[in-house]
């Protein structure tokens, strides 16, 4: 019998770590999809279970290709999770045109390029693909590029839904806030109050840990989710619910 395989792009990635990790439970192997090979092969390492490290550039239409083909020669792609992706211009005004279409070609060109090689073995296996989008894609909070590439990616996700569903596949969007990765414990050093400083915007108290979107992940592309497709599931501990401030405002009071 064929191997189930999950394949995670970004794969060494604190998030991709996490997403890898979580799928190895419920596949028979996880391939690990990373520009860096290096630290793909550490991540493979670490984990326990068959983890299969591999070189691929999202952006480069040649190298998809490529993963797809490597994939197809060792199991069944049952589940595609587009995690890559990454945030360069902070505002429109400090945007150069560079930085639009490099943060477009990352995290938008790069999932359908991905989603294009692998969609004839997806569609074999009646497969499933979580789009890692993000709340940026949702409303405003800077990074205009990154943010219109993610709100992209929401509608890619449903096209392939609406589109791909007569063969049985899903396609599902994790849309987290954001997450305790290692960037964000290298800010804490320098400053310490950072995480209750942003907390403050989060209903829960707290920001987004990369186990979090794990089980978001494993949870839309297991059967569990079987009824589920073209959803974007926000896993960012309330922040688009609303800012626990202006609650407080109308709250009769606050001892509860």
């Amino acid at each position: 019998m064929s191997k189930r395989l999950a394949i995670v792009t970004g794969a060494a990635g604190d998030i991709g770590r996490a997403i890898s990790r979580r799928l190895l439970r419920d596949h028979d192997a996880v391939v690990l999809a990373d520009l860096n090979l290096s630290a793909a092969e550490a991540t493979a390492e670490e984990m326990q279970g068959e983890a299969i490290p591999i070189q691929v550039d999202v952006t480069a239409n040649e190298s998809c290709t490529n993963l797809a083909e490597i994939v197809a020669g060792n199991g069944t792609a049952v589940t595609l999770v587009n995690n890559a992706g990454a945030a360069i211009g902070p505002s429109l005004h400090a945007t150069t045109s560079d930085q639009w279409h490099d943060d477009l070609s990352l995290n938008l060109s790069a999932p359908y390029q991905v989603f294009a090689a692998f969609a004839d073995q997806l569609v074999a296996s009646q497969g499933s693909v979580v789009n890692i989008a993000s709340v940026n894609g949702m409303s405003v909070f800077g990074h205009p590029a990154y943010s219109a590439a993610k709100a992209g990616m929401i509608h890619l996700t449903r096209m392939i839904a609406v589109e791909y569903g007569r063969h049985g596949l899903r396609a599902n969007a994790v849309a987290p806030g954001t997450v305790r990765t290692q960037a964000w414990e290298e800010r804490a050093r320098a400053n310490p109050a950072v995480f209750e400083e942003a907390a403050r915007h989060y209903a829960l108290g707290r920001i987004v840990r990369p186990d979090d979107v794990a089980e978001a992940v494993g949870f839309l592309a297991s059967p569990l989710a079987g009824g589920i497709t073209g959803v974007v599931l926000p896993v960012d501990c309330g922040l688009t619910a609303g800012i626990p401030a202006l609650a407080r405002q109308f709250s009769q009071s606050e001892d509860y």
